[in-house]
């Protein structure tokens, strides 16, 4: 087989060793799902790098919000006899995950990566920079359980760092933000700072941002392949797929493709949009709307420029989305589990119909 780090270097503990034991099967060995490629998925495990297919039955059941693996997941895997190969046959309870709705899917979740411990958020001080986005990021970071720390990248490019730096640092409260250079080196040993020896991290971030470049000057080593700048200054799409990687001091790192979009799939706000939420428990009228109430206290920031009016309507939005979401959630879940029952009905009355015939 080939040569794989061990699962202890990879982060494996007693308490993951317990959740294996709880699936009663001694035939099953443990492994870290370290890249995706379509429907199989390289797994890192104790006898060696191994190519998997997730179990029938775990594909069945995604419909009834059961897990489908991801990058970063430990998962159980049923060895084939002299191949480098295996099933998975289960995703064992994840410690965090990074999640969103499924594109073009009306309520379906994607987890874009599990068992992280940090999540670094890349945003470009070019003309992509967005606060809007970022706070969107942060909301994402924050359900996951992750530690989120903001990267701006292309400090080289940017004339005043210091004020964007504050300007973000106002709507990632109590979040880390470091500027770095993926060519001059600026930032990067406070980037890796936050990382460490079976420590995992991930990196989000919309095209561009320079989420392989940030991961190769980590590592001291072109791992990923990156390309030259685009003619406006803007950076070029390179990687497709997500992708596990060790560094030499023992550091974990998941990267992933650039983010078109990224839809919330759960949560709240009170992290993300701390300032907001502290404001909105002063209304004068608990079920009060932030729109038009005398004596909103949300309002009144606004009005006396505490609040930018850009991030309250940002907080409108996104609330108004986690609303849709799990309304949706709802009604798909009720769905399909009538549909099973239905067709259980219908299968055990065929049986009863059958062995009463046999008589």
């Amino acid at each position: 087989m080939l040569d794989a780090p061990s699962v202890e270097q990879l982060g494996w503990d007693e308490q993951w060793q317990s959740e294996l034991e709880r699936l009663d099967d001694h035939n099953l060995i443990s492994g870290r799902i370290a890249a995706h490629h379509r429907g199989e998925y390289v797994v890192w495990s104790e006898p060696g790098e191994l190519r998997a297919a997730a179990a029938g039955r775990m594909l069945y059941d995604v419909d009834i919000g059961a897990p489908l693996p991801a990058v970063g997941d430990w998962v159980a895997i049923r060895p084939h006899a002299a191949e480098r190969r295996g099933t998975i046959e289960a995703v064992l309870p994840r410690r965090t995950a990074i999640s969103r709705k499924q594109a073009f899917k009306e309520s379906l979740e994607q987890v874009l990566a599990a068992n992280v411990d940090v999540v670094l958020l890349l945003n470009s001080l070019d003309a992509d920079f967005s606060l809007r986005r970022l706070e969107r990021y942060l909301t994402t970071a924050w359900e996951s359980g992750a530690q989120p720390v903001v990267v701006l990248t292309k400090s080289d490019l940017h004339a005043d760092i210091g004020e964007t730096v504050l300007e973000v640092e106002s709507v990632a409260i109590g979040v880390p933000v470091v500027a770095v250079s993926n060519v001059t080196g600026d930032g990067i040993d406070v980037v890796r700072g936050h990382l460490g020896a079976g420590r995992t991290a991930v990196l989000l971030g919309s095209s561009g941002v320079g989420k392989s470049s940030l991961l190769n000057r980590l590592a001291g080593t072109q791992l990923m392949r990156t390309a030259e700048l685009a003619g406006d200054g803007t950076g070029r799409h390179t990687t497709t797929h997500r992708e596990l990687v060790l560094l030499s001091g023992g550091e974990l790192v998941i990267d992933t493709p650039g983010l078109r979009e990224l839809q919330l799939w759960d949560g709240d706000l009170g992290a993300s949009f701390a300032d907001v939420e502290e404001l909105a428990a002063s209304c004068r009228f608990n079920d009060c709307t932030h729109t038009h109430e005398p004596g909103c206290e949300v309002l009144a920031a606004v009005d006396d420029d505490r609040l930018d009016l850009e991030r309250l309507r940002s907080w409108r939005k996104l609330q108004r989305e986690l609303l849709s979401i799990a309304a949706r959630k709802d009604r798909r879940l009720h769905g399909e589990l009538k549909r099973r029952w239905i067709a259980q009905g219908r299968a055990g009355k065929a049986a009863a119909a059958r062995k009463r015939g046999s008589r």
